[in-house]
């Protein structure tokens, strides 16, 4: 695994996401099993760092959501991982639907000793209570709408759209608890904080935009140089950085009167690829 711990010191806590953890602590008894949310293109930068803390000792499922963006390679070593770290791992492509039967499956297979006892006590089975939570734009909007079939919650790609908890029915055996995204209060790890810009998981004005686009071409750079050539042009990044976005800027269609390099729109360029889904295969978090 690669070192993470390049020092950073970036503090972005909204009061929000405070009272979620509070509203979360609050509401745990009510918990049976957890949908910890995370994308697959950033399987460690995406997992809460505290959340073990939170969560204490409930169910857990390890959601990994965007299976369709990423560099399923890369992704699986992170899979087995966290698998052998004893956690239960679902992957699923939201956009086409794949493997949401394979996570009802298993939440109702984690309540099966439960309801067993329920059962011989002479009580019905009772519904499944899940806790849907996860740092912002993982997904978890696009998940409950996916499991419920019908768009009940906000979904965005601005970071922290949702800001109350709310009870969900899916189906006749489960409810779901959802919850706004939240993030741990400090980002000490420079890897982990661009990653999570990059990924648009916090606003982008957190981080100089020119600086996340940077380090999103030299991560291209340094694992898909076949995306960099093919999307914008570019065999190699140039110590020159300008030179870099002037060929994206022109390849891209960036220009403005004079025939200048627009580079605000070369950065919105980079950025929007990424968060639209026109970038896909990559994972920039490596089990190595």
């Amino acid at each position: 695994m690669e070192n993470r711990q390049n020092q950073t010191n970036i503090n972005w806590y909204p009061g929000h996401m405070a009272k979620t953890k509070r509203l979360i602590s609050e509401n745990l008894n009510l918990i049976d099993v957890v949908y910890e949310v995370i994308d697959a293109r950033m399987p460690y930068s995406s997992k809460i760092k505290d959340i073990d803390e939170l969560l204490k000792n409930k169910k857990r499922i390890l959601v990994m959501t965007k299976i369709d963006l990423c560099d399923i390679d890369e992704t699986n070593k992170w899979v087995n991982y966290y698998e052998t770290k004893g956690y239960n791992v679902v992957k699923l492509d939201l956009e086409n639907n794949i493997n949401l039967k394979n996570l009802i499956n298993l939440t109702n297979k984690l309540m099966e000793e439960e309801n067993k006892k329920r059962i011989n006590k002479g009580m019905t089975k009772r519904k499944t209570r899940v806790l849907v939570v996860g740092i912002p734009n993982v997904g978890k909007s696009t998940l409950i709408n996916r499991l419920v079939g019908k768009k009940v919650t906000n979904v965005g790609n601005i970071p922290g759209i949702t800001k109350n908890l709310n009870w969900i029915r899916v189906n006749n055996d489960i409810e779901l608890l959802d919850t706004p995204g939240i993030l741990w209060p400090k980002l000490d790890s420079e890897t982990v904080s661009f990653n999570l810009a990059s990924m648009t998981a916090i606003k982008e004005e957190i981080l100089p935009i020119d600086k996340v686009v940077i380090y999103i071409l030299n991560t291209l750079n340094k694992y898909y140089k076949d995306i960099l050539k093919n999307r914008y042009g570019i065999e190699n990044i140039s110590d020159d950085i300008e030179e870099t976005l002037n060929i994206i800027g022109k390849v891209r269609g960036c220009i403005v009167r004079g025939g200048e390099v627009d580079y605000d729109k070369v950065y919105s360029v980079v950025i929007n690829d990424i968060k639209s889904g026109m970038i896909k295969g990559i994972t920039f978090d490596r089990y190595e």
